[in-house]
């Protein structure tokens, strides 16, 4: 389907996310667009950007009427803000304020598409977010929510930061990204590509069993459309990183799909189990990657399992 909105024009207009602007006419066709204008919902809304590290990156705030907590959402490697609605939503069900962005070189922020030079650079993001929220007085506790890479994001913060971070609520991570399946074969290609190219032509993969869902992803414009090296180089050495990281008495809430052909979720497990205290994991045996995109029955089982958890943590 055609976009509503023009993503250059929508860019150009942004001004700083801290000011609240009025959301424009293409700022509304944008959340239109990805279904995140959620008009059942009383709320205050803002879309903006905020500088870090010389990257421009966009974000927005949900704010429901009579909010109990903060959420924030970091998606996944070739994702954008624009694929969550549906945590976006269950979240916002749950009176909680939703901030998230676009990370750098993804969806409306700017950066070489979906490239990065170091995972640190995604770690500076998540920095400038929680300033953004600290700025806005976004009601405490704040949570902390990852899809894939965006998982990994968090669990490197939460484990590097540890008492020092401003987020200690709950930490939950979707098909969360330690490696990703076929590293030794991926690791490989790199070495012998990078003397050779910047970047291969992405494949789309069967990510969800939501049919409707890869067929938008096929049609959405702010889809990347090549894999750069030097997104693969800086995730070797970011996974060195992460498993050299110190332990945390933290006790994630853990979904993963058991069809997942993307990460190497056995792995990515037996890690998270050694660096958290008593993981809460729940296994969803037709799960593909895509959690946040699932079937309904799928996503009714991930959201009711999050739901039952999260309800603890707000008595």
């Amino acid at each position: 389907m055609p976009a509503t909105f023009n993503p250059d024009h929508l860019r150009a207009s942004l001004q700083p996310l801290a000011q609240w602007q009025p959301l424009s006419e293409q700022a509304q066709a944008y959340q239109r667009f990805y279904g995140l204008d959620f008009p059942q919902h009383p709320l205050r809304k803002g879309l903006g950007r905020f500088e870090i590290d010389g990257y421009e990156v966009v974000a927005q705030v949900w704010w429901p009427e009579k909010a109990v907590a903060t959420m924030f959402v970091f998606h996944g490697y070739y994702d954008h803000m624009g694929l969550y609605r549906h945590l976006i939503e269950w979240a916002l069900e749950q009176k909680f304020v939703v901030i998230a962005c676009d990370l750098p070189g993804h969806g409306l922020s700017s950066g070489e598409r979906a490239s990065i030079g170091d995972f640190a650079e995604y770690q500076a993001t998540l920095q400038g977010l929680l300033r953004e929220a600290a700025t806005l007085d976004l009601p405490q506790p704040w949570h902390l929510c990852g899809q894939s890479t965006g998982g990994a994001i968090v669990v490197d913060h939460v484990l590097n930061q540890g008492a020092n971070s401003p987020a200690q609520g709950q930490v939950i991570l979707l098909s969360p990204l330690v490696r990703p399946r076929a590293w030794g074969w991926s690791r490989l290609s790199y070495y012998l590509l990078k003397p050779f190219v910047t970047g291969i032509a992405r494949r789309f993969s069967e990510n969800s069993n939501d049919p409707q869902f890869l067929s938008f992803l096929q049609a959405d414009p702010l889809q990347p459309l090549r894999l750069p090296t030097a997104w693969v180089g800086a995730l070797g050495q970011w996974i060195k990183r992460i498993e050299a990281a110190p332990s945390s008495p933290r006790q994630p809430l853990i979904v993963q799909g058991q069809a997942d052909m993307t990460v190497d979720w056995g792995h990515n497990l037996q890690v998270l189990r050694s660096k958290f205290a008593r993981p809460q994991v729940l296994m969803l045996p037709e799960g593909r990657h895509h959690l946040a995109n699932e079937t309904l029955a799928i996503r009714q089982e991930m959201f009711g399992f999050l739901t039952e958890r999260m309800s603890r943590v707000q008595r």
